[in-house]
């Protein structure tokens, strides 16, 4: 019966652990399987983004930072990104309000010279805003890659969430 605890224990460690986790996650798909790519060490003044004051927060992440769970998608994401060239991508906060549920928010992105605004939804859940957006590549006039002589195609769209500490 103690191994049975231990794993609970184990388990439910690692859902909170995870639950607590700051993120930025890309997530795309081929026509064969999905991937993720994940940046979690983007840094934060202090313990939490402020959403009640002027200016909004700007969220600068290092493209190399992203993982996608295996080295050669690693490397050929931060590749699609020019991570050489452009090392850094940039989420900037423009305009921030409260909705009779949740928060609306205006949101640039901007990567390899190119910048893009869009409206994202966020909802509060444990002191974190939760947001998501549907982005394209070619939004920032990126080609979806081909692998494998062209077996392998990444698709245009891709789901970008958002997991930030906040005050609001």
């Amino acid at each position: 019966m103690k191994p049975f605890y231990f794993l609970l224990l184990f388990l439910l460690t690692a859902v909170t652990a995870n639950a607590q986790e700051n993120f930025i996650k890309i997530n795309g798909s081929t026509n064969v399987n999905r991937f993720q790519c994940v940046n979690t060490k983007f840094k934060i003044d202090g313990n939490a983004y402020a959403f009640s004051e002027k200016p909004l927060p700007n969220i600068i992440l290092k493209v190399n930072d992203f993982d996608c769970g295996n080295k050669m998608m690693t490397r050929d994401f931060q590749k699609i990104l020019n991570a050489d060239k452009y090392p850094e991508m940039v989420i900037k906060f423009i305009n921030f309000t409260k909705n009779q549920k949740n928060y609306m928010a205006i949101v640039e992105v901007k990567m390899m010279n190119q910048s893009k605004r869009y409206n994202v939804e966020f909802c509060l859940q444990n002191n974190k805003l939760i947001g998501k957006k549907n982005v394209k590549f070619s939004d920032f006039n990126i080609i979806p890659p081909k692998k494998m002589g062209g077996m392998i195609i990444v698709k245009d769209d891709l789901d970008l969430t958002f997991s930030l500490p906040a005050k609001i």
